[in-house]
């Protein structure tokens, strides 16, 4: 009895202490990166902006945080800005080979997981001006952009940029079903719909291309902020559309 005792009151070995130490750092890696696919599949996903389109609501670099809930099983909304599949060669070859962060098989692991922001390989950031069965047109240069003759007051354009520049005007277009026409805030440096009128949907994208809603932005740290939906508010007539 004796014996036994003290053989089991021995010191664990320390090859054996190092296996137990290894066994935890694998479960709590392990269930961190389940925990990050599970949220980047059904809830949350983050992105890298990849060019100037979007300025001045979002820069280059930003990181933001897109919800997947939207289009889901909530629906996307006129002046949502949202995250979506290239639907037809639409990014540059330039676009495409940029990158961010680690690359290769690490990088794919990590974005896969959602523990690294897609970039610019396959995705592009535009917001929604128009919805299925809208028609969108613009009919000066210097003019408001009009959403079923209503002339919509877009306050996230940066001072003095006119809504129709960056395109020949006029032009009127039909947004078809489960389709969205969107558009940059930087209208004279954004190859939005506008610039796609051969494309299926003429130019409009197809809503199951859509990944999700930007909510936020994440990074850089200054420019933390939400990124609410202006148009409830403000896609009001002005006195030129009622007129």
């Amino acid at each position: 009895m004796k014996a036994e005792a003290v053989e089991d009151a021995a010191p664990v070995s320390l090859g054996r202490r190092a296996w137990t130490w290894i066994k935890e750092i694998l479960i709590v890696v392990i269930s961190a990166l389940v925990l990050s696919f599970l949220l980047k599949t059904f809830f949350f996903q983050s992105f890298w902006i990849p060019s100037s389109s979007m300025e001045s609501t979002l820069a280059v670099g930003d990181r933001i945080l897109v919800t997947k809930w939207r289009p889901g099983p909530l629906e996307l909304r006129h002046g949502d800005i949202v995250v979506f599949r290239d639907p037809n060669n639409w990014l540059s070859v330039e676009e495409v080979k940029a990158g961010s962060g680690p690359q290769g098989i690490l990088g794919d692991v990590l974005k896969f997981t959602g523990l690294l922001p897609e970039d610019a390989g396959e995705h592009l950031v535009k917001r929604v001006v128009g919805l299925p069965g809208d028609v969108v047109e613009c009919r000066a240069p210097d003019g408001p952009v009009y959403v079923n003759d209503v002339a919509i007051i877009e306050t996230y354009l940066s001072p003095g940029v006119a809504p129709c520049t960056g395109f020949a005007t006029p032009w009127k277009t039909a947004v078809p079903a489960d389709y969205v026409w969107v558009m940059g805030d930087n209208r004279g440096n954004s190859a939005d719909s506008r610039a796609h009128p051969g494309d299926p949907g003429g130019g409009s994208i197809p809503i199951d291309h859509v990944v999700g809603t930007a909510f936020a932005t994440v990074w850089p740290l200054d420019h933390w902020r939400g990124l609410g939906n202006p148009f409830p508010a403000t896609a009001t007539p002005t006195p030129e559309a009622t007129g």
